[in-house]
């Protein structure tokens, strides 16, 4: 047997990591843009009369269309069609989406179409067809995700898994910093007769998406390259992939009955609902509670995924030398309910930017213990061939609550006339997450699935 001397581009440490830079950037421009409105929710209500309720109901359009399946075709799409073909079309339905919201909120600036208004008339036409482009762009965005996880898998695999992993969520989480940073800029940069505008930072945001569309375009030809010489390599060693080995929609009945699948994917979904959600209401929430303007708000909040960010890759660094990743997951629920708490009771009754601020900064430290421990865990449990499916299944799951939650904490914030309640539902969540990931933690002690082990072997 001739001994192989060719390395595949997996093993150059310069293409791996120029991959994991691709990917990110992608998730990067996406995260932005969808927190670039965030910043924005007074002017959005001053300027097209979106209320809080209407806001969360767009907010929740980012979901829908995932809710009601299109995650699970996905999975499938991806585990079939390979991520090549995944991360294109993921790409450019997030460019299509995000045409598709500028158009509607532009448009409905200078000229709102009758029909539009004329059926659903509690939301306005502008965010109706907002709305919809959400739809398509979290189709994308949230198909991206999934794609961005078997990327990383694939490349990094017996490698720095958790490592790759943890850098590729924080600089998605850059994202938001630069939302919440950059929009109010932008915004008050282009002000029209004195009112700040709403259309710029998204245009910004959406021009932003079509250059990680053409950086996954960059993948697309490196990731082709190492799949020619892993093929190669097979044909010099007579380790030709088995029609065995190849992806059947039966191999999905392994994720559905497994117990630990389950636990991971009821984790996520109660996880990020006290997460993303609060996102959308953060700024709304620190104006009104702190009595300061919207642009004091968004600067205060910005900083939320700067630990996160920071902290993120460290942490998945350890994961792969230490391990621990079940024990991570409880410690990051703890944190989220104390940081949900603090926001519900202590900030109303003292009113401190620095106590604010405090918090916002460990509640990022919460938000980097779950999913850099999260994410590597889930090949432990799958197989390889079903990945895809199985990572598309578990957003599937979290965007259920992605997509209720906001319309949830809309209607109650219309209701209560404040924050009190709603913080109160993002801690109950906290604490059905701790219960689950203490759940995780025994069933791995019993099956011995690896999740307190390091990834590096």
């Amino acid at each position: 047997m001739v001994e192989k001397l060719q390395k595949t581009l997996r093993d150059s440490m310069v293409a791996r990591w120029t991959v994991l830079v691709l990917v990110a950037s992608m998730m990067f421009f996406a995260y932005m843009f969808v927190d670039i409105l965030s910043p924005l929710a007074s002017l959005l209500n001053d300027t097209l009369a979106w209320d809080q309720g209407v806001f969360g109901t767009y907010a929740a359009g980012e979901y829908l269309l995932n809710v009601f399946g299109f995650l699970i075709i996905a999975g499938i799409i991806l585990d079939k069609m390979g991520v090549r073909f995944t991360g294109l079309l993921s790409a450019s339905l997030m460019v299509i989406g995000a045409a598709i919201k500028y158009w509607g909120i532009s448009w409905a600036d200078a000229n709102t179409v009758e029909w539009l208004n004329a059926w659903w008339p509690s939301m306005p036409g502008s965010a109706k067809l907002a709305m919809f482009g959400f739809m398509i762009f979290g189709c994308g965005c949230e198909m991206a995700g999934t794609t961005v996880s078997k990327i990383l898998a694939k490349w990094f695999k017996g490698k720095e898994m958790a490592l790759a992993m943890g850098l590729e969520m924080a600089i998605a989480r850059l994202g938001v910093f630069a939302a919440m940073w950059l929009s109010p800029m932008i915004s008050e940069k282009f002000a029209v007769d004195g009112t700040n505008s709403v259309v710029a930072p998204l245009l910004f945001s959406a021009a932003l998406l079509v250059i990680g569309l053409l950086n996954f375009f960059v993948f697309t030809v490196m990731d082709k390259t190492l799949d020619r010489q892993e093929l190669n390599d097979q044909m010099v060693n007579d380790q030709m992939v088995n029609d065995a080995d190849e992806f059947h929609v039966s191999d999905l009945k392994q994720i559905f009955t497994s117990k630990m699948f389950w636990i991971v994917a009821l984790l996520c979904v109660l996880y990020y609902s006290a997460i993303f959600p609060f996102q959308r209401f953060a700024t709304n929430f620190l104006e009104e509670t702190l009595k300061i303007s919207n642009a004091e708000a968004a600067g205060l909040f910005k900083w939320f995924p700067i630990l996160a960010m920071v902290l993120t890759p460290f942490l998945g660094a350890f994961i792969d030398y230490k391990g621990k990743g079940a024990s991570m997951m409880l410690l990051g629920a703890i944190i989220m309910i104390a940081c949900h708490c603090v926001f519900a009771f202590v900030l109303p009754a003292y009113p401190s930017k620095t106590l604010a601020l405090v918090t916002i900064l460990v509640l990022g430290v919460s938000f980097s213990l779950v999913p850099a421990s999260m994410w590597p865990s889930v090949p432990k449990i799958i197989d390889e061939k079903v990945l895809g499916s199985a990572y598309c299944l578990i957003f599937w799951v979290q965007n259920i609550g992605l997509c209720l939650v906001p319309l949830l904490i809309g209607k109650l914030r219309v209701a209560t006339d404040g924050y009190l309640v709603p913080m109160i539902v993002f801690a109950s969540f906290g604490v059905l997450a701790f219960l689950l990931s203490l759940a995780l933690k025994v069933e791995d002690k019993k099956k011995n699935y690896g999740l307190e082990l390091p990834n590096k072997k």
